[in-house]
Formats: structure tokens, sequence, C-alpha cells
């Protein structure tokens, strides 16, 4: 699926991340994804994001659109015509936007959950969470800005971390219609990641033990991104 390049400022993201046993991964994955492997763990979570000014490239930025955004995603690995790629799969989208949810899957890679977000942001504090309205999926975060990354992280250094969410720009989601996956990149003008200390996270998906037994799968750390000019561009699809 082929869409004009869209443009605006991603006003804020926080990326909600997770340690995941490879076993467990491996049979949630479909095809042709694979887990990308980190210190022998999995890589998940919920990335909650909030654009504005979103339009097609050459409209101006008075006809753009603001809306709040989750997606459920993995670290994954595929290959493609002989080479090996990483990026992420993301196997549910959330939008408080109903042309979102309306027009994803038919004129947007992805299908989307039209969904009530809850926001209150205020002195580096961050208080987010939606609830689904289709299904009971729901999130919810309690955060504040930090200048310490966690040292029980996965992960050796806010460095080490920031390399790797920013190697993980081409996402791929379950279309539509068939078994097909629809790929989508997001572009960043920059990069740049800040520490949250989390006071309190729920993930209606990631704590259903159907899919996650008790144990597999462990909160590890979140990062903060402001003000971000970017671009989203369509990318090849992938066969299941």
């Amino acid at each position: 699926m082929k869409l004009p390049e869209i443009i605006g400022i991603i006003d804020r993201r926080i990326l909600i991340n997770y340690t995941i046993d490879l076993d467990i991964l491996k049979n949630i994955l479909p095809k042709p994804f694979k887990p990308q492997v980190f210190k022998s763990k999995g890589i998940g979570g919920i990335c909650l994001i909030r654009l504005k000014k979103s339009r097609p490239k050459g409209f101006p930025s008075l006809v753009g659109v603001a809306s709040e955004n989750a997606a459920h995603r993995f670290a994954v690995e595929w290959t493609h015509d002989g080479v090996t790629h990483s990026g992420v799969y993301v196997p549910r989208r959330d939008t408080s936007l109903w042309l979102n949810s309306i027009i994803g899957g038919r004129l947007f890679p992805g299908v989307y959950h039209h969904a009530d977000f809850n926001i209150s942001e205020e002195e580096g504090t961050y208080a987010v969470s939606f609830k689904a309205r289709n299904d009971s999926t729901s999130l919810s975060i309690q955060a504040k800005e930090t200048d310490f990354f966690p040292k029980s992280s996965i992960f050796s250094s806010l460095e080490e971390a920031s390399y790797f969410f920013e190697k993980g720009s081409a996402g791929f989601s379950p279309a539509k219609e068939g078994a097909q996956f629809d790929g989508l990149e997001l572009v960043t003008k920059s990069w740049k990641v800040h520490p949250l200390s989390v006071d309190k996270v729920q993930s209606s998906f990631l704590e259903n033990t159907d899919l996650f037994p008790t144990g597999s799968v462990q909160f590890d750390h979140a990062l903060l991104m402001k003000n971000i000019d970017h671009s989203w561009l369509s990318g090849t699809s992938l066969d299941g």
C-alpha cells in the first residue's frame, strides 16, 4: 500500500519498554518475523505518540490534524530479497482520531482501533491512559522526567537504549485483508530521547497471561521524545 508522504510534528512520544522471554515471543510473532535478540531477551512495548499538524507533504500546516495514538510493538528481524532487516512488528494500533480508524488499512497502512485517551501533563509529569471503544484493551502510565536512566535496565546506558530504538523506524502491521503486512517508516529530522521515572504502568495486552505467562514479561524502562519534525513513508508490503 502506497500513500503520499505524511509530515507533521511529534509533540510527545513515550516509549514504554519491556523484556520478553524469547520462547514466548517466538510463538506470538507471525511469519516472516522473528525476535530481535538483545542480551538473550526479546524487546517489546507500547509507543504513546501525540501528533500535531499531520498532513500530506505540500499542504499547509493549517490543514493538519492532531491525534493521540498508541502502538503495541515488538523488535523484530525479517529477511526480504535475501537481506536481513530490523524494525518493529506492530500487532495493534489505537487512535483518538476517528478518521484514522476509518482510513487505516484502506488509504493508510495499518488497522486502527478507535479509543478514548485521558491525558494530564504538567511540569514534567505525565499521566496517559487509553481505553479502546471496541474491546477491553487499555493502558495507563504515570511517570515524570528525570536525568537518570535506571540501573536495573537491560540496556547499559541511555545511549545504548536510544541507539537500539532508533533502528526500529520501519514497522509492519497486519493488513486489513489478506495475509500481508503493511509497511510504514518513521523518518525524524532529529533523534533525542530522555529517561522517564515510572511510578505506575498497566497494559492489558502485555499483562494478558493467556499470551504472556506470569514472569515472561518484565517492565524495563520508559523514554520520552518531544517536539520532533517527522514524516511517515509507506514501505514495502510483506507476505505472511
